[in-house]
Parts: C-alpha cells; structure tokens; sequence
C-alpha cells in the first residue's frame, strides 16, 4: 500500500503537470489511452480476456461516466491546488462511501460511525477556510465532486463484485473512460507536444504499477490493516509541492488533513470490529 500511494502520487503528479498544457478533459483521455495497453498486456499474460466480457453492461457504463466525470474534475483541481490541498479534500471519500451504503446497500452503520462521518465534514470545512476567499474555490469543489463521484464508483464496484471478474471491471473501465474522454476532448484536443511523450510514459506506468499494488495489498492484508498506509499519499503530495513548486500546505490544509484522516481510519478500525462481530 505504501508503494501504491507513492506511484499514485507520481501519476497524479504528471496529470498536474499536463493539466498546466492540456484541457482537463483531454487528461482524462490521456491517463485511460496511455493506461490500455499495460492493462490489455496484463490480461492476455493472465489468460483473462475470456472473463471481460461477462458483464453487466448498466453498471459498467455508470462507473465509466463516473470515471470520466471523476478524472476530468481532479485534473481540473490539481490545476490550481497543491498535491497536499488535494488528497486533503479528496480523503473524504472513505466517508462518502460509508454513507452510500447505507442509503444504496442498506449496510448498517451505527451512532459512533455516523458522529466520524460528520468529523470528517468538519475536516473538510477548516481545509475550505469558511473564514477566507478560498471556500467557494472551484477547484476545492471539483476535488469533492471527484471524491464523490469515485464513492459511488466504489459503490457500483461492490454489487458488480457479485457477478463480475476484477479484470473485466479494470479492462472496460479504462475503454469508456478513453472512448468517453475523447469523444468530449475532441472539440478542443491540443497536438501533443513531443517533450510531453516521456510524462505520458510516466503516466501510464506509474498508474498501472500503482493499480497492481493496491491490488497486492487487499488481496494479502486485511483492509483494515492496509487501508490506513493509503494515507501515507498525503507525506509523497507533500514531498512532490516541494520538490517540484517549492510550496508547502499551510496550517488550516494540515489540521484539515489530520481530522479527515483520524476519522476516516477510526471509520475502517470501526468497520473491521463491526464485520468481525457479525461474522467472527
């Protein structure tokens, strides 16, 4: 999980740095097309191309649009934030999605859950400054409209779990988000400047190193051990802003970031006792 977040950090890192050139829309087409060949290698190395294409095509079109929508967005943030002022917003997620399954899975979720859900919001406030210019910030906004979008994807990935292989819900999400975001990017697609071709490799590798190892991760940890490290994205965001900007968060981005963090792994330690109490 470690090394995910690192390389996570380091995709969202080159989608900064394209975003400052390219529309956020053509990033999103970008990140799935420069991603496709990996995963399609990966498939055929797994002998899985059999299993993609059994599959529930209602959810995998919704996950798609939610992919497009969620990229476009982060890309559109990360223009104007820091890495740190963005994973600070967008840990929210983890709480978002605590809530959904309760309103689209009817899972249960008891009073001291629901009390870390809102500390998680208050987290969030003090992130926005509700004292100064930057809480009605478009680009705060896009991160959490792309947290949200990715909690109802992860929603969406926990029903087509009960019929669908993992490597059909990779595989097809990566064609929608690049069928989608260059049918969208088209109108205004820029020529990709040849300096950019090693970034684009960056990309790609990066994100598809980084999707195997969190898939190591939960496949061998138990998630509320692992989920925790994911976390640890928040120190490489950080170490990134100033390697490459030279800018740090400041005092409101850091308390944010520690309440949304407390409670978000309070939120996955509560989950794993509730699971065990259910299903010893």
């Amino acid at each position: 999980m470690l090394a995910a977040a690192g390389l996570f950090s380091l995709m969202d890192t080159a989608m900064k740095l394209l975003s400052e050139t390219y529309p956020a829309m053509q990033v999103t087409a970008l990140r799935a097309l420069t991603s496709l060949p990996l995963v399609c290698l990966y498939l055929f190395y797994r002998g899985a191309f059999g299993r993609v294409l059994k599959v529930r095509w209602s959810l995998h079109l919704l996950r798609g649009a939610l992919g497009v929508a969620m990229i476009t967005l982060f890309a559109y943030g990360l223009k104007r934030l820091s890495l740190a002022e963005a994973y600070s917003l967008f840990f929210i997620a983890p709480m978002l999605i605590t809530a959904l399954s309760v309103l689209i899975l009817k899972e249960r979720v008891d009073l001291a859950r629901w009390c870390a859900i809102a500390v998680g919001l208050l987290g969030v406030l003090v992130v926005l400054r509700p004292s100064g210019g930057e809480f009605f910030s478009l680009a705060g906004l896009a991160v959490l409209a792309a947290a949200a979008c990715y909690a109802i994807s992860a929603i969406a990935v926990r029903i087509l779990s009960r019929t669908d292989a993992s490597e059909s819900m990779v595989f097809w999400l990566m064609v929608m988000m690049a069928a989608g975001g260059v049918a969208l990017a088209w109108h205004e697609w820029l020529p990709i400047r040849r300096a950019d071709w090693l970034l684009l490799a960056g990309l790609s590798v990066s994100g598809f190193l980084g999707q195997l190892a969190i898939t190591e991760a939960f496949r061998s940890g138990k998630a509320s051990s692992v989920a925790p490290f994911e976390y640890s994205a928040l120190a490489w965001g950080m170490g990134l802003d100033w390697l490459l900007w030279q800018t740090l968060p400041d005092q409101y981005t850091l308390i944010g970031a520690v309440i949304i963090i407390g409670s978000g792994i309070y939120l996955v330690r509560r989950e794993a006792v509730h699971v065990e109490s259910e299903h010893p």
